[in-house]
């Protein structure tokens, strides 16, 4: 799966639109999206996001997919970066790292979110987005046994969210709950490798000038993002 994020010879733009294959976006959708990286080459830039948390009970970093106020991950499944984040990944990370990524088939994009934010100092970004960008996976705080260690000094980590996990039903739910379970462990893991969380939590998301104000369509550049 670390592939997905190798210097190709044929990248030849400094923007990659990283997409997974049952994503869906209009072309509004990536002109906006686009916008917004040119302006922050430096970050990912993108739709799907997902937030961490310490949790204090089991010592250890998990993350939820529920909609919050805060973000910490902008999933590459629909994504603007820059081809740079390429060499990084596949040149400056150990070898170690990617294996265990690519042992666990579930968290390349995580690892290039701890990454970026690494080298960076700073949370990805969200932009709007007409049709909803989920993960289909159970919104649940993960629980495992192992020690992350203490959040970084003077860092407020994010708290855990209060609402009642959801139930896995069924076959499609047991591989859902597979897959959230091994991201979890991803997450924690890479935690240890850096010896510190170096992902950044945030409340920005960028909209287009006059997004869904009451005024004119003709007023506005991506009037189609409002719709449902």
């Amino acid at each position: 799966l670390s592939d997905r994020f190798f210097p190709y010879a044929a990248i030849q733009t400094d923007a990659v639109l990283s997409l997974d294959e049952d994503t869906s976006l209009s072309t509004s959708e990536v002109d906006f999206a686009f916008v917004v990286w040119r302006s922050f080459p430096e970050r990912i830039v993108g739709f799907p996001t997902l937030s961490h948390f310490w949790d204090p009970e089991q010592r250890r970093w998990g993350y939820t997919s529920k909609w919050t106020n805060e973000l910490s991950i902008v999933l590459t499944a629909a994504a603007f970066y820059h081809r740079y984040y390429h060499s990084l990944f596949t040149e400056y990370l150990p070898a170690g790292l990617r294996e265990l990524v690519d042992g666990l088939a579930a968290c390349e994009d995580i690892l290039m979110n701890v990454l970026v934010a690494a080298v960076t100092k700073l949370p990805p970004i969200k932009v709007t987005q007409r049709k909803q960008q989920k993960e289909s996976i159970p919104q649940q705080v993960g629980r495992g046994d192992g020690d992350a260690g203490t959040p970084p000094v003077g860092e407020r980590s994010p708290s855990p969210p209060r609402s009642p996990p959801a139930k896995v039903k069924g076959t499609a739910g047991a591989a859902g709950g597979r897959r959230f379970s091994q991201r979890q462990d991803c997450l924690d893991q890479l935690a240890d490798w850096f010896g510190y969380m170096p992902l950044v939590s945030s409340q920005l998301r960028l909209d287009p000038v006059l997004f869904k104000d009451q005024v004119s369509v003709l007023r506005k550049k991506y009037p189609r993002l409002e719709k449902p």
